[in-house]
């Protein structure tokens, strides 16, 4: 019983000092990519979406590169899934939900 005791106590260290630096790090990228807007950067946010709709108006969209219209649809598609997660969160779980 004892040694059952120690192992539990020594891979609770272990976990604890595996997942310290991982941590850090995931706070270090969450602080900065994980805040809501500013409002000085509200207008730069309204311009991107005047620029967007502008694109969508006048079919400029057709002329960017291959690269660029990956990019976009990368981050239209981390938008879409953020609202996902939000959602999923919002019901504590994931049963309703064609995935």
């Amino acid at each position: 019983l004892k040694l059952n005791n120690k192992l539990r106590i020594f891979t609770l260290h272990a976990a604890v000092a595996h997942s310290k630096p991982r941590l850090a790090t995931f706070w270090h990228y969450a602080k900065v990519e994980l805040v809501p807007p500013t409002p000085a950067e509200i207008p730069t946010v309204i311009q991107i979406l005047k620029k967007i709709i502008s694109s969508a108006q006048t079919g400029s969209f057709k002329q960017l590169t291959v690269k660029e219209a990956l990019l976009n649809g990368l981050v239209a598609t981390e938008a879409w899934m953020w609202f996902y997660v939000g959602e999923i969160i919002d019901k504590h779980g994931i049963i309703g939900y064609n995935v």
